[in-house]
């Protein structure tokens, strides 16, 4: 039976504070910590399997215990949901504008993205389309998309992060086969979301209209969302198209430094989000199907990840650019929007 010095019951009572059940101290007992990861729609597979491995390795480490809670939404939602002050530890979103934005609001750097390594990107994906099995509509690049008999399932760019990664690699296709043209390139966008009967709020959304609601010819997806419909609802079921032209989609992470400098969960937040970046996580990555960063993991991996002709979110001018032209209020998006219920 221990007996506690009120000293050290005052540190206790200080510690469950910060968000520790039990300090070491001079008491020789394990600390227990929670953390809050804030993250998009389709890494729920990824995080459960990464949590276990990170727990159990921060357990051996340490002896301590990490108790690790998820939560999952369209990128552009959760942001809104840490702004309004959701106690994210850390964020792992879909794309760098969403932690601009709740770093505009003091909750973490500016200079977030210097600090983990690949400008705080542990990962990356591309857009690919999932289509029925035997692809009965023969849809294999952009330009069949806009076809009469052709529906199209995406989310709604202005809450999901993978339907902006989307509407950008549409755009950009658009571009490079009309010269440029961003006339063009508007009117193509126009007539591809004429051909979406529903925009859901997130990518796992748009994902069960597809695959399980069975709505749509196609859908435009994260290329680990179409594995992941091929092994968990049938390989007989569905087959994955590389379009001709991709986008380079970069899922960033960071520390909401404003929620773990409260609770003493900086340390831990910069240890989970650094072993990332391990062989041992780049493992459980790439068996989620994101691609890894790791070169010697992602070498193992090449057959499942194929070369691809990528855009960059360089292409449209960096992602504040990318955000004021196409998803703000009034850009692109809007008025696409916009002009489809005019002629409705």
């Amino acid at each position: 039976m221990f007996y506690f010095k009120k000293s050290n019951v005052k540190s206790l009572k200080i510690a469950r504070i910060l968000g520790v059940s039990l300090l070491t101290l001079n008491l020789g007992v394990a600390a227990e910590y929670s953390l809050l990861n804030v993250s998009y729609d389709p890494t729920r597979e990824l995080y459960r399997a990464y949590n276990q491995e990170f727990t159990a390795y921060y357990k051996e480490k340490t002896g301590d215990i990490v108790n690790i809670s998820q939560s999952h939404g369209g990128s552009g939602a959760q942001a809104r949901s840490v702004i309004d002050g959701s106690p994210a530890d850390v964020v792992t979103l879909a794309l760098a504008y969403d932690i601009d934005a709740i770093a505009s609001k003091g909750k973490l750097p500016q200079n977030w993205q210097s600090k983990f390594p690949n400008e705080s990107t542990p990962y990356y994906s591309t857009i690919v389309f999932l289509v029925r099995k035997g692809n009965p509509k023969n849809i294999q690049d952009w330009n069949d998309l806009i076809r009469d008999d052709i529906k199209v399932v995406t989310p709604n760019p202005k809450t999901s992060g993978g339907a902006r990664w989307n509407h950008l690699a549409a755009y950009g296709y658009a571009l490079r086969n009309n010269n440029n043209d961003e006339q063009k390139a508007r009117e193509f966008l126009l007539k591809l979301y004429k051909n979406v009967p529903v925009l859901d709020t997130g990518a796992r959304g748009s994902t069960n209209t597809f695959v399980k609601r069975n709505i749509g010819d196609v859908l435009l997806a994260w290329e680990n969302e179409a594995h992941l419909s091929l092994e968990q609802i049938g390989r007989d079921k569905f087959d994955i198209i590389i379009p001709s032209l991709s986008i380079l989609a970069q899922p960033p992470v960071a520390i909401v430094e404003e929620t773990t400098q409260k609770r003493g969960t900086t340390a831990i937040a910069q240890e989970y989000l650094t072993y990332l970046y391990s062989p041992k996580a780049q493992e459980i990555i790439a068996k989620n199907y994101y691609r890894p960063t790791l070169k010697e993991v992602a070498d193992k991996y090449q057959a499942t990840f194929p070369p691809l002709n990528l855009l960059t979110i360089k292409d449209f001018g960096g992602w504040q650019e990318a955000q004021a032209k196409h998803f703000s209020d009034g850009g692109e998006f809007d008025k696409i929007f916009e002009a489809i219920k005019r002629e409705r």
